[in-house]
């Protein structure tokens, strides 16, 4: 026995000296091994044709091309096995590094052995995919994802027989293919992943070439124009899948129910693919029993949500990530969800698209068994009831969202108390029907808050002192939350890191703070608005976005509001009481894309500064008292698409104002209710793409311009309360989109004759417009007389006045002579009864200024400014009586 356990030893000591020995050896050789001169040739070659900005191949000198970056060889042969260059591998330690780009080289074709393949995350500008790869016949590994190639696919990728893996997928449709019948070669694959490659021209079915892969385990066809799923099962000679993508495609159609049969599959992509329902059978189909995935979310599904948890029930312990957001979802929430114990992701926010559907009901108290959850998500549906206590159980829970619901009952301590680890939290109710009341001490837990957002709930109405505690809190939204009193000075003290403060429609009052200090580069932004704040307006450094909209305050815009808010984006400061003038200073805050300063009481001209906000796109100055033009500067802003300069003194010839404004986006130009006087502008050429041009209430004059009919996109023109003249085009009716003509007090004298098609959705106010009214294109199908009223000259279907004589058709044909009599007396009377009234009115007035010095002088004054414009309008009215008149008589 002795014998024995020492020839054990012995031989134990011989293996291990070989072993070793055999180690080291091989050790000695690797480091003597060298690349193959040839293959390391193609390689400087394939260098030599590379874009390297970051010089991130900086190692690839020498003549051991094995220890250059990327680069694998084998150990016995020296042959270049691996040829890994992903960008975010290759430059993990270049700071602020740029991808490879250039083109790929042919000469990695001499590369016989090479297995491995990997180019993903580069940039190479959209270069056609090599046709040479297909000739690497020992490649097992081909990843050329997301590095913007384009083109045709060539099948010659169809040779590599021994692939395993391959992916081709790219974040746009770059990449087609003609023909996708060389993927039924390539058997051996297990993962194959082709997101957002085109496949609609190729005559050959996808899921028949997929089919011959019998090993394949993940399966990505995402974004790849897919028509139409098989009613059957197209997956028959797969026995192994686990992940299946088929994430936006337009399928238009349920979901097929062999996707309840497959048994193998851990996670299961729809997002976004025009599903409409599941199958009425899935209660007793489903089979995913190993599912830990499902997005069916931005769909159009409409279902019973607690059917559905029903189904699923033999996924209850494998199930950790479920994605219904964006769906047509009713019914309530089913108590077996408390027994989905692995759920780590519910989310079911938005389903409510009108306030017929969407998850209702309340959140059932088994919700408090999930102990693995970690965010969930109920937003935007039409839930109900109390908020249940056990959600407070939920210790890895990090993101709450319960916004848009109509929640009841208080929220207290209870619901928070284990949520250690609870990073956002978001609730609103609808009906305001939500309370939060709280202590202070329950926030000593929350180590990691950094996002609250109340709407629409009962916090107040003292403002929540818990916030001041909380180290990481870089978002505040209370929004319509009851709260009174003063802004707190503490909150000074976390204004470092605030990223969203948002107070907006409360009743808080007091004055601004005077010091803040926004220094977040994540974008700050504060929201002070509807509340009862006065004042004058404050500046705080590093902000975004102010908006102070409806308040109460006062003074001027600071002057140096550039030098502590030069990075202001969005500034709203509208429904206040400011006065003075518009800051020069403004134009140096060279990001501003939003500024509303409108119902204030600013005075002065509108500065001329506007070359030096580039990135304007709305000017909402309406409703003050400024003066003077419109500035020629503001043709220089390329990006504006709205300008709102209504009810102001401003006054101009507008037939010139925008003759140097080219290539301007302009939307919305709203001069309404000032004083600018001229021919209606022809500004198709200015602002192509005008959809809304409101020019009421000013003094222009003149006809309404052909060119309007240039504008393609306008469907709102409102020319009311002006001086114009002359017809309507009749091309207006072409253009596309129109809505709404409103022409009130338009003095129009010839026939009104639309042509094109107008959407009859709103009234069509022509007010004083003679006429018979048409009867071609959408015209013939208003039926109802009242769309037409104050146009007493207008005549023709469906108002009951014949054009041709003028009288009365009424149904009754035995009875229209009468009536036609009855309207000439009626309407000789009522001519009378204004003359006689004329008269009389105004010998009252006349005697009445002759008793009274004081009133004559201010009136004979008042006659002398207005006499113009009443003489033009007595003429006009004088020649319609008179015109109508003698059609009677006759």
């Amino acid at each position: 026995m002795t014998n024995t356990k020492i020839f054990g030893y012995f031989v134990t000591t011989i293996l291990f000296v070989f072993a070793s020995t055999q180690y080291i050896v091989t050790s000695l050789n690797i480091s003597s091994i060298l690349c193959i001169k040839e293959e390391r040739e193609a390689l400087l070659k394939f260098k030599k044709d590379l874009i390297d900005p970051s010089n991130c191949l900086s190692s690839w000198v020498g003549k051991d091309c094995c220890h250059w970056i990327g680069i694998h060889c084998d150990i016995r042969t020296g042959n270049i096995l691996n040829l890994d260059l992903p960008e975010y591998d290759i430059c993990a330690d270049v700071s602020s590094s740029s991808p490879l780009g250039g083109q790929i080289n042919p000469s990695l074709a001499d590369l016989k052995h090479l297995s491995h393949l990997d180019l993903s995350f580069n940039d190479f500008h959209g270069v056609s995919i090599p046709e040479f790869i297909g000739s690497l016949n020992m490649l097992n590994y081909l990843d050329l994802s997301y590095a913007n190639f384009s083109g045709i696919v060539p099948a010659h990728l169809g040779n590599l027989s021994n692939l395993h893996y391959l992916d081709i997928s790219s974040s746009y449709p770059l990449l087609r293919v003609r023909d996708i019948s060389w993927l039924s070669a390539l058997s051996s694959l297990q993962y194959l992943k082709m997101n957002y490659l085109d496949i609609t021209s190729s005559p050959h079915d996808l899921f028949q070439a997929v089919n011959k892969m019998s090993s394949l385990l993940e399966l990505h066809l995402a974004s790849c124009n897919i028509a139409s799923l098989p009613p059957s099962s197209p997956f028959l000679n797969i026995t192994s899948l686990s992940v299946l993508d088929l994430t936006k495609n337009s399928f238009n159609t349920s979901i097929p129910s062999w996707l309840f049969n497959m048994t193998t599959l851990t996670k299961l992509h729809l997002y976004k693919s025009s599903l409409t329902r599941l199958v009425p059978s899935m209660l007793g189909r489903w089979k995913l029993c190993k599912l830990q995935l499902l997005d069916l979310s931005y769909n159009f599904i409409i279902d019973d949500i607690g059917e559905m948890i029903e189904a699923m029930s033999c996924s209850n312990q494998t199930l950790k990530f479920l994605y219904l957001s964006q769906n047509q979802l009713f019914g309530k929430l089913s108590h077996s969800l408390g027994k989905f114990t692995s759920l780590y992701d519910i989310d079911l926010s938005k389903n409510s698209v009108n306030s017929h559907s969407g998850v209702s009901g309340p959140i059932p108290a088994s919700i408090g068994n999930l102990s693995n959850l970690g965010s969930l998500y109920l937003e935007g549906n039409m839930m109900n009831g109390t908020i249940p206590e056990s959600i407070g159980q939920l210790t890895n829970l990090y993101t709450l969202n319960l916004l848009e619901n109509y929640w009841e009952g208080t929220m207290t301590n209870i619901h928070f108390h284990n949520l250690t680890n609870l990073i956002s939290f978001s609730v609103s109710c609808k009906n305001n029907t939500l309370a939060l009341k709280v202590t202070d001490d329950w926030v000593q837990h929350l180590k990691y808050l950094s996002r609250v957002e109340i709407r629409g709930c009962q916090v107040g109405p003292t403002f929540p002192d818990w916030l001041k505690n909380q180290i990481h809190l870089n978002e505040i939204t209370l929004e319509n939350a009851g709260i009174l009193g003063e802004i707190p000075n503490w909150l000074y003290n976390i204004s470092s890191q605030i990223r969203i403060l948002d107070l907006s429609h409360n009743k808080i009052s007091g004055y601004l703070p005077k010091k803040m200090n926004f220094t977040s580069s994540n974008y700050p932004r504060v929201d002070f608005s509807h509340n009862y704040l006065k004042g004058s307006v404050q500046i705080w450094s590093g902000l975004h976005a102010l908006y102070l909209r409806n308040n109460s305050l006062s003074g001027t815009l600071p002057i140096n509001i550039v030098e502590e808010m030069s990075r202001l984006e969005e500034l709203d400061i509208s429904h206040n009481c400011l006065n003075g003038i518009i800051p020069l200073s403004l134009n140096k805050i060279q990001n501003l894309s939003y500024l509303d300063l409108s119902n204030n009481y600013l005075r002065g001209e509108i500065p001329e500064f506007w070359m030096g906000i580039q990135s304007l796109r709305i000017i909402d100055l309406s409703n003050n008292m400024l003066e003077g033009s419109i500035p020629t500067s503001i043709c220089s802003l390329p990006l504006l698409f709205i300008l709102e300069l209504s009810n102001n003194n401003l006054t101009a010839d507008l037939s010139s104002t925008f003759q140097n404004c080219t290539q301007v986006e302009l939307e919305t130009l709203s001069l309404k209710n000032n004083r600018f006087y001229g021919s209606i502008p022809k500004i198709s050429n200015n602002f192509p793409l005008l959809a809304e041009l409101l020019l009421r209430g000013n003094s222009l004059t003149g006809s309404i311009p052909e060119e309007l009919c240039h504008l393609s996109f306008l469907h709102l023109l409102d020319l009311a309360e002006n001086n114009i003249s002359g017809s309507i085009p009749s091309c207006l009716g072409d253009v596309h989109g129109f809505k709404l003509l409103q022409t009130m007090y338009i003095y129009v004298m010839y026939s009104l004759t639309f042509s094109g098609y107008v959407p009859y959705t709103r009234h069509i106010e022509l007010n004083n417009i003679s006429g018979q009214i048409p009867m071609a294109n959408q015209f013939g199908t208003f039926n109802e007389p009242s769309i037409y009223e104050g146009n007493p000259w207008l005549c023709g279907h469906p108002l009951p006045t014949n054009c041709s004589n003028g009288e009365q058709e009424t149904k009754d044909e035995d009875e229209d002579d009468g009536d036609g009599d009855d309207e000439k007396t009626q309407k000789l009377g009522l001519y009378a009864s204004i003359a006689v009234g004329y008269i009389t009115g105004f010998w009252v007035v006349c005697g009445s200024l002759m008793l009274k010095r004081s009133w004559r002088h201010a009136y004979f004054k008042f006659v002398f400014d207005m006499r113009d414009k009443l003489m033009d309008l007595m003429a006009v009215c004088m020649a319609r009586v008179k015109r109508k008149f003698g059609l009677e008589r006759n």
